[in-house]
């Protein structure tokens, strides 16, 4: 490791010092010492002489050095600032992963009232939102569903003041967008509060927009009780909704009804569970059942996701289906994950579950979709338009896997060998020890008041409960262009494969206030070793390029 740089003035100050260790006097740096330099400083343990020689043709732009298998430092500037260099393992950066698992061992990103842009009482509904969860690799989506005017169904939030939207048009955005980014399967989790007559509309045009994009039929597979994968699904859209009762025949020949337990919506349960109806806005009425579905041809459409309500996981286990799943309000999945947690573990490892925010989040705010990943919760739903902390951890979780919406659960979830309860301490675990060094930062964003920043950077660990963690380095006065912190925090982690790692950049406005200046977050099992460049991103998840910092990471 380097030693330490008494008074480096910037980032580039730090890479010059590096550069000077391994050039050992001399003005360029051969292969051999780029070599050394990525064993021991980078732990990039299979590198090469070839690979050394690849990254000299890479960066260096000086004609004879390249020839002669040397880099100058403007060379190894270029690499250090390289995607090659980034804390986030670019080996990640596209799908990896075994995606021919069940859909059951995957956290999947998802959306709640997808269709909204603002708040829950007097917000827009606009196409674009769909258009842009799509694109952050978003693959279950939510359409509420009510009768519209001329017989056409409409998406809002229903009994409250948001604009309506089209149905056909939602259906239409998605059979444009849906495979953008991502060629794994599109679940639209409809909440149906439609009359017969428009449930008929709502399946013709599911079946006419979304033609051969629409799984009708199940799958020819062998199923051994599990859903098929990602992969089986590849360009599939699956419609996650209630079914019709079940008609058969009893011994004399006559038809009789066999009840089917039904899915609640969404409003249903939370009437059922909400303590505090006063902090909802006055003229926020708690909405009515709407009709289940009374339509054959929208419930045929229902194959591998049927909604069913969720009684208990005693229940499940006896009495539900591996094609279907249950959502629940955050207040009732957090008291069932701190109750039951190794339950909800293995209740996860069977059947889907869909966790979503509270309705007395009128103002589309969120929960911190780490307590629910804990549990190995699939479909923990977020309002995508809300930014903030639940967000950025979202965006570090699904960035994952190339990005494709869909990231194995760690083997901790899946055992069926040994019980795991996010809630108990981890002690049988022995504990990962990480190392982070926050060297520096460059380019920060000035507010718009023109004034420097007093910057210091807060770094957390998301986790289960006894992991989760924060740290600060001091405070600089008055340095956006080239802050130095040189600090080192040590962490001790039981459960690193369902951590994330989150820096977060604040400028000091008080003894006790700061603001957001920018942030990047990372799954720990992503995190490369060495010296790094943690790219920034603004409150919305946009890069903040070129603003950055210098870390050196290193675990054990």
């Amino acid at each position: 490791m380097m030693k330490k740089n008494k008074a480096p003035s910037s980032r580039r100050a730090e890479i010059q010092h590096l550069y000077d260790c391994y050039a050992c006097g001399q003005e360029t740096l051969p292969a051999c010492a780029l070599l050394r330099f990525l064993h021991k400083e980078q732990m990039e343990l299979t590198a090469n002489e070839e690979l050394s020689e690849s990254l000299i043709d890479r960066y260096e732009i000086e004609e004879t050095a390249r020839e002669s298998r040397f880099m100058t430092f403007e060379g190894f500037l270029r690499y250090m600032e390289s995607r090659d260099c980034c804390v986030f393992n670019q080996n990640h950066t596209s799908v990896y992963q075994d995606m021919d698992k069940p859909l059951t061992s995957y956290f999947i990103s998802s959306s709640h009232n997808t269709y909204l842009t603002g708040d829950q009482l007097v917000g827009k509904s606009h196409l674009d939102a769909y258009v842009c969860a799509l694109r952050k690799g978003c693959r279950c989506l939510e359409i509420d569903c009510w009768d519209g005017p001329d017989m056409e169904p409409v998406v809002y939030h229903g009994y409250t003041l948001t604009t309506k939207i089209l149905f056909k048009d939602v259906i239409s955005t998605v059979e444009q967008h849906a495979f953008e980014v991502s060629a794994y399967p599109v679940i639209l989790s409809l909440e149906n509060h439609c009359s017969k007559e428009q449930q008929e509309v709502m399946a013709q045009y599911l079946i006419s927009i979304l033609g051969d994009k629409l799984l009708r039929t199940p799958l020819d597979h062998q199923t051994n009780g599990d859903l098929p994968s990602p992969n089986d699904l590849k360009y599939k859209v699956l419609i996650k909704n209630k079914k019709l009762k079940i008609k058969r025949e009893d011994t004399a020949g006559t038809e009789i009804e066999e009840s089917v337990e039904e899915g609640e919506d969404e409003e249903e349960e939370e009437d059922e569970e909400e303590e505090d109806h006063q902090s909802k806005a006055k003229f926020w009425s708690p909405r009515k059942a709407g009709p289940k579905v009374k339509v054959k041809a929208l419930s045929d459409l229902v194959i591998y996701t049927r909604s069913v309500k969720f009684i208990s996981f005693s229940h499940s286990r006896d009495n539900q289906n591996h094609f279907e799943n249950t959502s629940m309000a955050e207040k009732k999945a957090r008291k069932l994950a701190k109750a039951s947690g190794a339950d909800f573990v293995q209740h996860n490892q069977k059947f889907l579950s869909r966790i979503y925010p509270a309705g007395s989040r009128t103002s589309s705010s969120n929960y911190n979709p780490q307590e629910f990943w804990n549990v190995g919760s699939q479909l923990v739903a977020l309002n995508f338009q809300s930014l903030g902390l639940a967000m950025d951890l979202n965006d570090g979780r699904f960035q994952d896997n190339g990005g494709c919406g869909y990231v194995l659960k760690p083997p901790v979830l899946m055992s069926s060998q040994r019980s795991f309860d996010p809630a108990c301490s981890q002690h049988s675990i022995k504990p990962t020890h990480l190392l982070l060094k926050v060297i520096s930062g460059s380019n920060l964003p000035v507010p718009r008041s023109g004034k420097a920043l007093d910057p210091f950077v807060r770094v957390e660990i998301h986790g289960i409960p006894s992991d989760s963690q924060r740290k600060n380095t001091h405070t600089v006065k008055g340095n956006s262009l080239s802050p130095h912190w040189d600090t080192d925090m040590n962490f001790k982690v039981s459960v690193p494969e369902l951590c994330l790692v989150r820096f977060c950049v604040r400028d000091q406005t008080g003894f006790l206030s700061s603001d957001f200046v920018g942030q990047y977050s990372v799954p720990f099992t992503g995190l490369k070793k060495g010296y790094r460049w943690v790219p920034l991103r603004s409150r919305d998840g946009c890069s903040l390029d070129p603003a950055s910092l210098f870390v050196f990471v290193w675990c054990s």
